[in-house]
């Protein structure tokens, strides 16, 4: 038996399913509970996301169930959300019926266009007058 051919061999066994995206969003969890009165909402932070699932930062987990929707700023759709890991703030979880890939687009643009995330890696602000500071006011430049 060849090493690819073994389900479980560790070239597979990590793969992922989907391609992640990272990004910077503003997004908020809705909870409905048992009694269906007024959703409760909670903001978080969208980190990455993929067509069937995405990761985000909240302030604290406490009361947050392991069901509920995300909504994230600037995008009409709701998407139910079944959580699979909580490590801290940072929360993964797994979209109840898999996004479509004008959906997941949409996300991502929407986050380049507004700047969330940048492939660049953040420069120093220069400051002004940079040589005069090094100089010493008053010493002559020579």
């Amino acid at each position: 038996m060849s090493i690819g051919a073994d389900p479980r061999s560790a070239a597979g066994l990590y793969e992922r399913k989907w391609e992640r995206f990272s990004v910077n969003r503003q997004g908020m969890l809705m909870t409905v509970g048992f009694d269906l009165a007024a959703p409760k909402m909670r903001s978080c932070k969208l980190v990455d996301v993929s067509q069937g699932g995405a990761s985000f930062v909240v302030t604290t987990t406490i009361g947050l169930p392991l069901h509920y929707y995300l909504s994230i700023v600037g995008v009409a759709s709701r998407i139910g959300c079944a959580e699979v890991y909580r490590n801290d703030n940072r929360i993964g979880v797994q979209f109840i019926k898999e996004i479509d890939e004008e959906l997941l687009h949409t996300i991502v643009r929407s986050d380049y266009f507004t700047g969330g995330v940048s492939n660049k890696p953040k420069q120093d602000d220069r400051r002004y007058m940079v040589g005069v500071e090094k100089a010493g006011v008053g010493s002559a430049l020579s």
